[in-house]
């Protein structure tokens, strides 16, 4: 279904219908797509349809998504928004972002953002990068768990989320680029999500629980679910204590919105070789 991680190597990973219904059979006999409440004949309960969205997102394969990040401190706000597609499986993708020009020095071009488990690539991104070179990070080591930090939405991160999910309720049915979707509105807790996740998203969000950027580990989300059980759209409101231009700290209000389509659809991901990687200091 996915072929492994390869460095500088075009890589194509798809999901064929006969894999992913492979997949939706698995997800049967393990209990992650039928669940213990359909399987006693009663209706899930809006934490227990929230905290499997990511099994959902592992048994449709990948998708195509769109990102927005908002970030509001003392009346300036900016916006980064982002397009590309994800591979839920492998824990891979690629972003295409588009950054507000706010300085004489930023050149208006876009932002390529390649993630891996554990690892984020940017090319673009930092002052004194050589145009042709890449910046890594090791995500799982990052205060924030990335969450903030990197300026996009990881979809993975965004539904790992999720499964620390406290409390919920029902706000509405509505529809979504043409499919019809039920409206959750809750809060999700920062330590419940990271014992509940596992590889490198897990250690993404223990040091998200570890570094001090989230004065509230309590974190409220807006969710939109389609009948199959597969998030649409989810957005998370945190208030992230960051750093502004003159090194004063400020408590950021953000607002991060992942939107998820076209499922199934082949992601195509490169991993930069060494070679392409840049060594010195990033500002």
């Amino acid at each position: 279904m996915a072929s492994g991680r390869r460095r500088g190597t075009r890589t194509r990973v798809t999901v064929s219908a006969g894999c992913a219904g492979l997949l939706a059979v698995l997800a049967l006999l393990c209990g992650c797509s039928r669940t213990d409440a359909a399987a006693e004949g009663r209706q899930q309960t809006p934490v227990e349809v929230l905290r499997r969205a990511p099994d959902a997102l592992a048994v449709a394969g990948s998708s195509a998504v769109r990102t927005a990040m908002e970030m509001d401190s003392g009346g300036t706000r900016i916006t980064v928004t982002g397009e590309g597609g994800f591979d839920y499986v492998t824990g891979m993708g690629e972003l295409m972002l588009t950054l507000p020009v706010r300085q004489e020095e930023d050149t208006g071009l876009p932002v390529t953002e390649v993630f891996a488990p554990g690892e984020l690539y940017m090319k673009n991104r930092g002052a004194g990068v050589p145009p042709d070179k890449w910046v890594r990070i090791d995500v799982t080591t990052v205060a924030d768990g990335n969450l903030v930090t990197g300026g996009a939405t990881d979809p993975l991160l965004a539904a790992e989320l999720l499964r620390g999910v406290t409390s919920a309720s029902e706000v509405n049915r509505e529809e979504m680029n043409g499919k019809p979707v039920t409206h959750f509105r809750g809060v999700t807790d920062l330590g419940a999500a990271a014992r509940a996740a596992s590889g490198a998203v897990a250690e993404q969000l223990r040091a998200a629980v570890a570094g001090d950027r989230f004065p509230d580990p309590e974190v409220e989300f807006d969710a939109y679910v389609d009948e199959d059980g597969l998030l649409r759209r989810v957005s998370h409101h945190f208030g992230f204590a960051g750093q502004l231009s003159g090194g004063d700290e400020a408590l950021v209000q953000v607002a991060s919105t992942v939107d998820l389509y076209a499922f199934g659809r082949p992601v195509d991901v490169e991993l930069p070789g060494d070679d392409e990687v840049y060594a010195g200091r990033v500002a």
